[in-house]
């Protein structure tokens, strides 16, 4: 095994987690890599050079992004065929972890060549442990589409989710997703955590509904991350199961639900009109 203390492996990329906040949560193992690699491979370089700069590391960079990183793979692995190592970082947390990276991890290990991990801080781990939901079977979501109907077929697959959920979200869009997710998760528990590891940071629980009142009253600031309960209710059959609208109003209403939001729910199971679905509330 190579001593990343003294060299990095020639042709090597190493996948290093970097702070998701707080600068003093690199590991000192990644600190040795980004030490002694060739080249740093950066999702924003101006990003990199301030935690760079804090440790007094000087290396050249490469840009890595979203946006050019099929071109950026093809450049990286030519850069290792000729025996440089490579560190890929991205501004936060683990590259690919609903940041880029896979594309250039994917080149490489189709090129045949040797790929490390330096694991670090991700948001959804720290998130999971601050919210005090069970972290022993989890699904992460990272950011809803903003695409309606691929929003809206994300929410539904995740209605009867048992395990516990984990989404991101900016904090612009926050009450919109604590809006739609009180429509088709029901006001199940949440925690909302704020400005992991900062100086800021901040954990919420109660129900989505609480929140939303919350961000209401104060505007949303910083990074989000969203850890929902899972679903604890009964099975409740597709649409699709032959049962009137008033049946599935009750159905709702018995497992708990008030009727207000059973007429949502049952609008988002069905697709009818709000109003519809209240008119016919209104015969129980």
């Amino acid at each position: 095994m190579v001593d990343e203390q003294k060299s990095a492996k020639p042709g090597c990329l190493y996948i290093c987690g970097t702070p998701i906040g707080n600068l003093e949560d690199i590991t000192l193992r990644a600190l040795k890599v980004l030490q002694n690699v060739d080249y740093i491979a950066a999702e924003d370089t101006r990003q990199t050079l301030k935690l760079l700069n804090h440790y007094d590391i000087h290396k050249t960079l490469i840009s890595c992004h979203e946006h050019n990183e099929k071109q950026r793979a093809e450049e990286i692995v030519n850069l290792m065929s000729e025996g440089f190592s490579v560190a890929l970082v991205t501004d936060a947390g683990m590259p690919v972890t609903s940041d880029p990276g896979s594309v250039v991890v994917e080149a490489v290990h189709r090129a045949g060549m040797p790929v490390s991990v330096i694991p670090g801080p991700t948001a959804v781990s720290a998130a999971l442990a601050l919210s005090g939901f069970s972290g022993d079977r989890y699904v992460f979501e990272g950011f809803l589409p903003r695409n309606k109907k691929e929003r809206r077929s994300r929410l539904e697959a995740l209605k009867y989710e048992r395990r516990t959920v984990v989404l991101y979200e900016a904090p612009h869009r926050l009450l919109t997703t604590l809006d739609d997710l009180s429509v088709w998760l029901g006001d199940r528990p949440v925690a909302v955590v704020r400005e992991i590891t900062k100086i800021h940071e901040q954990v919420l629980r109660g129900t989505i509904g609480e929140m939303i009142m919350h961000f209401k009253d104060i505007q949303p600031r910083g990074e989000f991350v969203l850890v929902l309960k899972g679903y604890e209710g009964a099975e409740v059959q597709d649409a699709d199961d032959g049962m009137t609208v008033e049946q599935r109003i009750s159905a709702y209403m018995q497992r708990g639900m008030s009727k207000k939001d059973a007429i949502k729910q049952v609008a988002a199971d069905t697709g009818l009109p709000k109003n519809e679905v209240y008119k016919k509330a209104l015969l129980l």
